[in-house]
């Protein structure tokens, strides 16, 4: 059996993260472990390691975005093989073993993907957490319940959008038709004048800070179309205007099937799905995760950190 390693978050609030041991858990049936060769930091790490505004066991290992190669498959997994280059999201708030800041993660089947030979470990670990959360939002029974990919503007949907201006042509690369700046002390108006004469489908907010919500109520009350609003945070789920609100929370099995099955590795390999955004690799090895989680608090644009393990 393997020895593994991990960056372990000790208890709320400590820095650095410390590294030591970590037991090798082998997978279940519907499980697959993973050598993981490149983890992405998502800002809700740093925040973790900030203040627990999710439950965490202590001492806990954080982590959801990994790229790697499989090590072992449980009995029922039959997508995957010993060998095998694959990306997928860990639910670190399951068990310790599933937080990716470690050497081996034990992933959900149905949350990995193959990777092709043409996407390099490190662009891959940038896409299970985003695309899981855009999923849950837009797809999920619950949420904005949209027709099944493609994804976005594959789906068959005008994507409209906000973003710093200096992104804005990157977004419109990735599919959105208009993009607004988030900046701007008119974007109510801005929004409501170019959704004159479409019917909406409802709002993704991946953000929810800084007045977010309250600006997409404000303009889903003044358009036409499903006044919903699927939300990276929790939030009151009853808005002015008749707006509904709803945390995204994670995949349920139908639809991380829908991504991760049928979806996400054909398109990955015909180049319909491009990672994104870029990786931007700060360091090697577990000892640098926190120089990642120290970069992501103090902001990053279009880019995603990445460590190579």
């Amino acid at each position: 059996m393997p020895s593994n390693s991990a960056a372990w978050l000790v208890a709320e609030k400590t820095k650095p993260l410390e590294v030591g041991p970590a037991p090798y858990t082998s997978p279940g049936e519907n499980e697959i472990v993973v050598k993981n060769r490149a983890v992405a930091i998502n800002p809700v790490d740093y925040g973790l390691q900030e203040k627990a505004f999710l439950p965490l066991n202590y001492p806990a290992i954080l982590g959801s975005d990994v790229a790697g190669e499989v090590v072992e498959v449980g009995s029922s997994v039959t997508r995957f093989r010993v060998g095998d280059r694959v990306l997928g999201q860990g639910i670190f708030m399951d068990s310790s073993h599933s937080g990716t800041f470690q050497e081996y993660t034990v992933l959900l089947a149905n949350m990995s993907s193959p990777i092709p030979s043409t996407v390099s470990f490190e662009a891959a670990a940038v896409i299970p957490l985003c695309l899981s959360t855009a999923a849950c939002g837009m797809y999920q029974k619950g949420n904005l319940e949209l027709q099944y990919p493609s994804l976005g503007v594959a789906s068959g949907y005008e994507v409209i959008t906000t973003a710093s201006p200096r992104n804005f042509d990157y977004v419109k690369k990735l599919g959105a038709s208009q993009v607004f700046d988030y900046h701007s002390k008119t974007i109510v108006e801005e929004l409501v004048e170019a959704l004159k004469g479409k019917t909406i489908a409802g709002v993704l907010d991946c953000i929810t800070i800084d007045g977010a919500v309250e600006v997409c109520v404000e303009v889903l009350s003044r358009s036409h179309g499903r006044k919903f609003i699927s939300t990276a945070r929790p939030t009151s789920e009853d808005m002015p205007g008749g707006v509904k609100t709803k945390w995204i929370g994670f995949l349920n099995t139908e639809v991380s099937k829908i991504i991760y099955e049928d979806y996400l590795p054909k398109a990955l390999a015909e180049g319909k799905f491009v990672p994104a955004p870029e990786p931007v690799v700060v360091g090697t090895g577990l000892h640098s995760i926190q120089d990642g989680l120290e970069a992501v608090s103090k902001g990053v644009s279009a880019k995603k950190v990445v460590i190579t393990l």
